[in-house]
């Protein structure tokens, strides 16, 4: 039993800090990236750069493969056509050769030398007219001796390439994938400062309504004891009842004003909770909600060159310029000759090694592989030139984003430097209405000041008081805005 009463009192005491959580600036920056998709996506990208970068290397490396192959022919190969018929001679040191005892041909005598006489009786020269020998003797060499089963082919390899020189195409495929790597934490970067702009600028617009609330309150309360004051006034006579109704008047304003600011605030918090992740209809409230005072901070001198550095936008586009040109290389390197070392060990059945046997026979060989361009009627030079062109366009791009930065840097600036003014003067006028607030309350206790007087003075205090909330905040949003100029928001 008091086991379950120590868990009862448990939950009863963690479900108000569930229900009622206190989410500071970092946290609803951390949980806006968790939950964000497309930095999630940017991420993921990210880890794609990077197998792709590795992929990349691998083409330094031998390449190693089997492959196999099945053929069905329809037909046998037959080196002869027919049985073949070969005289029977005699191999000589001279090479092959006949005596007369070998031919049918007839002899006659020639300048005191045998010649051999064809079958019209006409001497003949045996080396240039070899057609005229009768022959007594012919082996034979049947076709189906030289006809071989070839109808299955089987073949296997096992192949080894290793390259050489590849035109610098390798070397630029890798600069490449690292390139395409730092593009995409790049992106990710962008991404990044992107989410945390949206989560700052809700969060600060929930205290500006925060605050702006607390205000209307304060004029709530002081209404409704001027309500009050005016209906003991009435009374006795002091007040009118056109006193009366102006400051129900005014009430009814007041309770518009804090039902829009209600609103407001409601809305704001459905978006930061989106940002977040975490239930729309979740209660929680901000750390900085009760600030009197928003902190600014100053930044210090900007450094244009120190800003092209921080912005990952810059940086893509730096990036970019450089993939072009190392594409310029891998079109380049299509109009110079390439060289690989190969090597291979293959079976083939038949075995075509000894005599065509339906058995596998197997062997190796190695070799250098060459390649060289001679004539593409120009086809790599146009590609040449137009990845050159790509490059330059790129380099006009970035020289155009860094134009439009500094403008950006220098509009933020300047206005920072008017939010700050406007917020200084707000204040001022804060302190004065506070004082003219001070004056006519104490003027209306005493009789010596009219109803109307004290709601003009109440009415100019939350006037006041909203725009040097405003001010606050708008400060405050400058200076991220320049932060975000210069690259250094969320760092």
């Amino acid at each position: 039993m008091k086991k379950v009463v120590v868990v009862a009192f448990s939950l009863l005491v963690s479900f108000p800090v569930f229900s009622q959580n206190v989410l500071t600036l970092e946290e609803c920056r951390s949980m806006a990236l968790g939950n964000n998709k497309e930095h999630k996506i940017a991420e993921e990208e990210v880890f794609i750069a990077g197998y792709r970068k590795k992929a990349a290397f691998t083409k330094y490396l031998p390449d190693l493969s089997i492959k196999g192959a099945y053929i069905r022919n329809e037909k046998d190969i037959a080196l002869i056509g027919e049985d073949m018929y070969l005289p029977i001679g005699t191999l000589t040191e001279s090479g092959f050769a006949f005596t007369p005892d070998q031919i049918n041909n007839k002899w006659t005598m020639v300048n005191g030398q045998a010649v051999p006489l064809d079958a019209a009786g006409q001497p003949f020269n045996p080396k240039t007219n070899p057609e005229k020998i009768q022959w007594k003797q012919y082996t034979t060499i049947p076709k189906d001796e030289l006809t071989f089963d070839t109808k299955n082919i089987y073949v296997g390899v096992l192949n080894l390439t290793q390259p050489v020189f590849m035109g610098g195409k390798i070397v630029a495929y890798n600069k490449i994938a690292k390139l395409n790597q730092e593009l995409a934490l790049s992106k990710q970067e962008s991404n990044r400062q992107n989410v945390i702009l949206s989560v700052d600028e809700t969060y600060w617009q929930i205290v500006s309504l925060e605050n702006k609330k607390k205000a209307v309150n304060g004029l709530i309360e002081l209404l409704n004891k001027m309500d009050h004051d005016v209906s003991l006034m009435k009374e006795t006579g002091v007040a009118t009842k056109a006193d009366e109704l102006s400051v129900q008047v005014k009430q009814n304003e007041a309770e518009m004003a804090l039902l829009k600011i209600d609103n407001g605030i409601s809305l704001s918090k459905m978006l930061l909770a989106q940002y977040c992740g975490i239930p729309i209809d979740r209660e929680f409230s901000l750390a900085d909600e009760n600030l009197e005072e928003i902190p600014l901070t100053e930044i210090d001198s900007v450094n244009m060159e120190q800003v092209y550095e921080n912005r990952s936008e810059l940086k893509s586009l730096d990036y970019a310029t450089q993939i072009y040109k190392q594409k310029e290389k891998v079109v380049r390197a299509d109009m110079l000759p390439t060289v690989a070392l190969m090597a291979n060990y293959m079976g083939t059945n038949p075995n075509s090694f000894d005599g065509f046997q339906n058995k596998f026979g197997f062997t190796w060989n190695v070799g250098v592989v060459v390649n060289i361009p001679l004539l593409h009627w120009g086809e790599q030079i146009h590609l040449l030139n137009a990845a050159k062109c790509e490059t330059n366009i790129a380099n006009f791009k970035l020289d155009d984003v860094q134009e439009k930065v500094e403008l950006q840097v220098s509009q933020c600036e300047f206005k920072q430097t008017e939010a700050k003014r406007k917020l200084s003067l707000a204040q001022k006028n804060l302190e004065r209405a506070e004082e003219n607030l001070k004056y006519a309350t104490l003027g209306f206790n005493e009789g010596v000041v009219p109803a109307s007087n004290l709601l003009e003075a109440q009415t100019a205090w939350l006037t006041a008081k909203s725009d040097k909330i405003e001010a606050e905040i708008d400060a405050k949003m400058s200076e991220i805005y320049l932060q975000k100029a210069v690259g250094q928001l969320g760092r």
